[in-house]
């Protein structure tokens, strides 16, 4: 399985789809999740499919602004525990750090961080949203939930001199770019490497007035106590490391064990003490990879196979019966349609 996200992810999302017209039930259950899960905000939904969700819903509602719709309808409290210690941090920069360490608590296949800016212009700094390299590819509207919401935590909790210079998005406008502008109160710049605010670098010493050192102490305690940090799994490892060498190289336990100096005995202890497998986590990558590159590429079905470590289509054709329920190509031919 890949990385989730909690429900909290989504809250404000049957409102809004019903005030749109649409039957959020029916919409969440078409993406395989279930409806349920929205009852609590700590339940566990798969981070692709909560992703694909919002551009389907987009498209299908007419509404191509619904991640910055929805991004109004949340706050930091979204963020669960998480929430406690950024709003009880001194300053922006601390905020930012407590965020980037723990927000796998939210989300392990999401990341937040202060980079350079990348214009170069000096006394700014890009504040970045980023998805997990090795997670599914990151549709459009999830990408704009994630930067307005993380803008609209920023006005909330330093008031409305944000510094920010411009917002950047790697995709072309989904709609009217004077909307963008008009949400963010910023220039919007699109096609760009990754998500970010350019903000300017003195705004992340500005101070919060909720600061609280006891609190922020008592939260990130919490946070370390109860909750693991997946990317220490070897579970975790392994994933990562299949997902690129998937193309480059065969697969196997010995290759794979070797990457971390071990004994293949001892790599599949240390997986089965996790509850998995190689082979389980094998066949996940080759799940996911399988329906990215069917769904969001034009490959020819014999690359496709290559770049999954198959020596023949057939081999794709029969995964893919057992993992959708359909053939490589009716898997495509469904996208297309829902698209």
């Amino acid at each position: 399985m890949g990385p989730m996200i909690r429900a909290a992810s989504l809250r404000g999302f049957v409102p809004l789809v019903r005030e749109l017209g649409g039957d959020p039930a029916a919409l969440l259950a078409r993406f395989g999740i279930d409806p349920a899960a929205l009852d609590s905000d700590d339940s566990l939904i798969d981070l692709a499919a909560h992703d694909r969700m919002l551009d389907g819903v987009a498209d299908e509602l007419g509404c191509p602004d619904l991640g910055l719709r929805l991004s109004q309808r949340q706050d930091l409290t979204i963020l669960g525990p998480l929430a406690v210690a950024i709003q009880a941090c001194s300053t922006v920069a601390q905020a930012i750090e407590v965020a980037s360490k723990f927000l796998f608590v939210h989300s392990p296949g999401l990341s937040v961080g202060v980079e350079p800016d990348p214009d170069g212009v000096r006394g700014v700094v890009a504040v970045t949203y980023r998805k997990d390299l090795h997670a599914p590819a990151y549709p459009a509207q999830a990408i704009e939930l994630g930067v307005a919401l993380v803008h609209r935590i920023s006005v909330a909790m330093i008031g409305q001199d944000t510094g920010l210079r411009s917002v950047h998005l790697p995709h072309q406008p989904l709609s009217a770019v004077q909307g963008y502008v008009d949400h963010f109160g910023a220039d919007v710049r699109f096609g760009k490497p990754f998500p970010a605010l350019r903000v300017e670098r003195r705004v992340l010493d500005e101070a919060f007035a909720t600061a609280n050192e006891a609190i922020r102490l008592l939260a990130l305690d919490h946070l370390a106590t109860h909750y693991a940090d997946p990317g220490a799994r070897m579970a975790t490892q392994v994933e990562r490391a299949l997902v690129e060498s998937l193309a480059v190289a065969p697969p196997s336990l010995p290759g794979t064990a070797r990457l971390f100096s071990v004994h293949p005995r001892t790599l599949q202890r240390r997986l089965a003490a996790e509850q998995t497998s190689f082979e389980e986590i094998l066949d996940d990558v080759r799940r996911r990879e399988a329906e990215r590159l069917l769904t969001t590429t034009d490959l020819p079905l014999g690359q496709v196979a290559g770049l999954l470590a198959f020596t023949e289509q057939s081999t794709l054709s029969h995964a893919c019966r057992r993992w959708f329920a359909m053939t490589p190509r009716e898997l495509r031919g469904r996208a297309t349609l829902s698209s």
